[in-house]
């Protein structure tokens, strides 16, 4: 329970300090309508080729896609956010019998508030996250020829969180959800379950873990230097049913620096802790120049 109180502290020290570093939007929505709207495609692609190269080197083509969506209403007492994140990309070495993932994910947000004073509002929140396609164990047989073996698909694992808080949010680019009532939905399919709750913590032959605890997510996207843009979000789950003291971490930044309109250096960085899932901390990076197209 000290944990809990814990983040609790530091999600408000984080309001404390943050509020004043954003200024609000110019924009009135009362002239241009209650929905604003926002997103960003991507696309990275990198190839390599080696011909009698005594350094050394492997040819290897690669390529990622992503979209990064706000969809936002705001009228009267009522605010409502919501966000897609999606990303997939691949590798394919010349050495390796298969194409290889660098990136899956789909990510859907939704938060919807309805005002209390100036900057926070009762709050309702949905995130759901997934994958798109097949994941897989590697390894070598007796031949030494690379073998591989199912161990994740889409919805397996899925993961749904769904709560009831408090919601500060300055503007679109500073928000901060609470939320001490929190249901946490684990999916898998059944068939790769394992002992022990070995697999994504959910028991053999089940096809669901259900967890009630604390969320805490933050939102903060601020200009560093001109054309140079810096987005956080940040998600912590306590489960109070088992070893609460163990917060599940999630979190991403993404940094865009601006070459020309239609040309960015993107860094993506991610990094979760949720030892149902693994013990110990799983990163993912991405870095490339990247093709972007607003809409």
């Amino acid at each position: 329970m000290k944990k809990l109180f814990t983040l609790l502290l530091l999600t408000i020290a984080f309001i404390a300090t943050a509020q004043d570093s954003i200024q609000p939007p110019q924009a009135d929505n009362d002239t241009i309508g209650p929905w604003t709207k926002k997103g960003n495609a991507s696309f990275l692609f990198n190839q390599s080729t080696f011909d009698n190269w005594i350094a050394g080197g492997e040819n290897n083509i690669s390529g990622n896609i992503g979209i990064n969506y706000d969809l936002n209403y705001k009228k009267g007492d009522w605010a409502w956010d919501n966000k897609l994140m999606a990303s997939y990309g691949i590798v394919k070495t010349k050495t390796s019998s298969f194409a290889k993932k660098t990136d899956d994910r789909l990510e859907l947000n939704s938060v919807l508030g309805k005002q209390k004073s100036k900057y926070w509002y009762y709050s309702a929140f949905a995130n759901f996250k997934t994958q798109f396609t097949k994941g897989y164990l590697y390894d070598r047989d007796e031949n030494g020829a690379e073998v591989r073996s199912e161990y994740t698909n889409f919805l397996s694992p899925a993961y749904l969180l769904a709560g009831v808080g408090m919601l500060y949010k300055k503007n679109d680019n500073l928000k901060v959800n609470i939320s001490p009532v929190t249901s946490k939905f684990t999916f898998v399919d059944s068939a790769f379950t394992l002992p022990d709750e070995a697999y994504f913590g959910v028991e053999q032959g089940k096809s669901m873990r259900y967890e009630l605890g604390f969320n805490t997510s933050l939102y903060y996207k601020l200009d560093v230097i001109a054309n140079v843009q810096f987005e956080n979000i940040l998600n912590l789950y306590s489960n109070y049913l088992e070893d609460p003291q163990n917060v599940d971490i999630d979190y991403q930044l993404n940094i865009v620096m601006k070459i020309n309109r239609y040309l960015t250096t993107n860094l993506s960085f991610q990094t979760i802790y949720d030892d149902n899932a693994f013990r110990g901390f799983q990163i993912r990076q991405v870095f490339g120049v990247a093709v972007n197209y607003g809409f």
